[in-house]
């Protein structure tokens, strides 16, 4: 799967609008290991709480690891699903329903019958799909429950969850581009908006813990066998962690029309794919490169312009040193200014929920004026050329980056604007 620099694709060019409408962000919700909603997530976030713990929702004596950034649900919200549907749904799509519960309340959205809704995951309903399996094999005699597992198991059952508990109808778009999926989706929803294609659109990303995912990237040894230390010279691997985040989108013209309150701008969006490896990032970063440069070029700003950077900064050795080189390629010598962190420190690494989740922070740093820091971080890497946020920290921002990259060369970036 060796591929050359020259080997990017760029998957989202720059919108040729004449007029491209300004995007806002009128509603956020939030569910991590931190907390449910946004306030506990700010405050664990600017403070650098670390919620790693022991694993219970699985087993995983036979694992090498047995920690995770693991969310306590919350009771389900008050929505239009009935008692039956809501029994149905499994942890990623509760998950999901409270983060969405939380934007559409914020937002002052009403029902709609013209309302894009655009998703990102990874495994979607991955824990219906083990208990599917576990009983086929277990039992294979006994049916009872496995037809409404195989329906519910499926990502557009989760967004139709949505659609059902708001009153809302219209397209929906799921991506599953690894662990740039809900930065991909809220890119999507944005140059909707930007282009015209909508008024409002909801998005974001969601992702439970289950058993494969953690065996899998267990087996491959990419989980930390320590502690989860992005961009650490003596960084071992990634957590994982579960969550959603989903934000409710809309044009400037349609929430001034109705006097929203908004809480952000979305600016700027880049997308690029490399075939350097299937799991590997380009050493260089290059493709990590061109999605911070068209994220800019969308926005019409200069990286001297950006304030904060959330990194992917998932803390394995590869990641992060090809996120370093893009980082001091791309902002060159606004690099030795640019205050950088990666909140996978505090929560884990999300997968499909990252990129969101990611987002919201952005959000919450923006409003607060605080830098996130990486709390677990003990020796900055050298070839950082940029400084690490270590401690909680006050700053005047305006402009706000984040970095979401995935299996398979997938890079986006996504900046955001403080509303004043």
């Amino acid at each position: 799967m060796a591929g050359q620099p020259s080997d990017i694709v760029v998957l989202f060019p720059v919108s040729k609008s004449a007029h491209p409408h300004r995007v806002v962000v009128t509603g956020a919700g939030i569910l991590t290991a931190l907390g449910a909603g946004w306030q506990p997530n700010a405050q664990g976030f600017r403070a650098g709480r670390v919620a790693m713990r022991p694993v219970s929702l699985f087993p995983v004596d036979r694992q090498r690891i047995g920690l995770a950034g693991e969310a306590d649900l919350p009771p389900l919200p008050s929505t239009r699903l009935g008692a039956r549907q809501m029994k149905r749904m499994d942890r990623a799509a509760t998950m999901l329903l409270f983060a969405a519960h939380e934007a559409w309340i914020q937002s002052g959205w009403g029902p709609s019958d013209d309302l894009p809704l655009v998703l990102g995951t990874t495994s979607g309903g991955m824990m219906l799909g083990e208990t599917y399996y576990r009983q086929a094999i277990q039992t294979p005699d006994l049916r009872r429950g496995q037809a409404e597992r195989v329906h519910n198991y499926l990502a557009q059952r989760q967004g139709l969850n949505l659609a059902d508990a708001f009153g809302f109808s219209g397209p929906m778009t799921i991506i599953a581009n690894a662990c740039a999926s809900g930065a991909n989706a809220i890119g999507h929803a944005f140059e909707l908006l930007r282009r015209g294609g909508a008024r409002r659109v909801l998005t974001g990303g969601y992702d439970a813990l289950s058993q494969v995912v953690f065996g899998g990237f267990d087996s491959l040894q990419a989980l930390s066998p320590t502690r989860c230390r992005p961009f650490d010279v003596r960084r071992d691997g990634l957590a994982l962690g579960e969550g959603a985040a989903v934000l409710a989108l809309e044009t400037l013209d349609s929430a001034r029309r109705r006097d929203a309150l908004i809480l952000g701008e979305i600016v700027g969006y880049g997308a690029a794919n490399d075939t350097h490896h299937l799991t590997q990032p380009h050493p260089q970063g290059e493709a990590a490169v061109t999605s911070m440069s068209a994220a800019c070029t969308c926005a019409g700003l200069s990286p001297e312009k950006i304030d904060y950077l959330n990194a992917h900064g998932t803390g394995t050795p590869l990641n992060d040193s090809a996120e370093a080189a893009a980082i001091n390629k791309w902002a060159g010598t606004h690099a030795a200014r640019l205050p950088v962190s990666s909140t996978k420190s505090s929560i884990g690494h999300l997968l499909g929920a990252a990129g969101a989740v990611e987002t919201v922070v952005c959000l919450m740093a923006l409003q607060g004026q605080w830098l996130p820091p990486t709390s677990t971080l003990e020796t900055p890497d050298p070839a950082c050329g940029f400084p690490l946020v270590q401690t909680p920290a006050d700053a005047a921002l305006e402009y706000a980056l984040t970095n979401s990259f995935g299996f398979g060369g997938a890079n986006a970036s996504l900046i955001l604007r403080r509303h004043p």
